[in-house]
């Protein structure tokens, strides 16, 4: 195991942060139910973070992933998010075992740059310049999300698409608080190089978590 990766009982326990119930706003799968599982603790440190309350995993006490599981399977939901934070600062096999288990589809949000742990259905990578992702999480992504904050993405974005498979499908995204400066660069360059998709966030439209 990496000397980076934070070790809860073997992953028997994880920082919760919250979980919830709502509709996926981002990504391939804009506007699906999901079940959000959000773990604390980050060391990418984005500036732009809407989630910053997340980075000290200290302040949220490791839950046994049973009783996570066990509310999770009590919704409608058949799709869990798994988010943070830095999902991959812990080992997910136990918690990823145990949903599975109760027949649900999983869906990991990671930067890519801790060493993958879990079994997922899903993995949306969102690359960060100031900590790269391993090549061994670009290598089995399903989805590339760049967060578009000015034009020099554009280059940064293109770097990450040359590490990723053939099959997995690219997005541009608007940082949200400069989502009215970029977005028509963003849809003037998916509309010239075509492989790329316009993701933005839905959720914060709809005014929803």
């Amino acid at each position: 195991m990496s000397s980076n990766v934070i070790d809860f009982d073997g992953g028997a326990k994880l920082p919760l942060v919250e979980d919830f119930y709502t509709i996926q706003g981002e990504g391939y799968h804009a506007g699906k139910p999901a079940y959000f599982i959000r773990l604390g603790g980050c060391d990418v440190g984005c500036r732009w973070c809407d989630a910053k309350f997340t980075w000290n995993a200290g302040l949220f006490p490791p839950v046994d992933v049973r009783l996570i599981v066990e509310r999770a399977a009590s919704y409608a939901a058949r799709a869990i998010v798994i988010t943070g934070g830095e999902p991959l600062l812990y080992p997910l096999g136990p918690l990823t075992r145990l949903l599975h288990g109760k027949g649900l589809e999983i869906f990991l949000e990671t930067s890519g740059s801790h060493p993958l742990s879990g079994e997922f259905d899903w993995i949306c990578l969102s690359p960060k310049r100031q900590h790269p992702p391993l090549q061994e999480v670009c290598d089995v992504a399903h989805e590339l999300k760049v967060i578009m904050e000015n034009e020099d993405d554009f280059e940064w974005a293109e770097e990450c698409a040359s590490r990723v498979g053939e099959d997995c499908l690219l997005y541009l995204q608007p940082e949200w608080s400069r989502y009215e400066q970029v977005i028509e660069s963003v849809v003037e360059y998916a509309k010239r190089s075509p492989r790329w998709n316009v993701s933005i966030q839905t959720h914060k439209f709809m005014h929803i978590p």
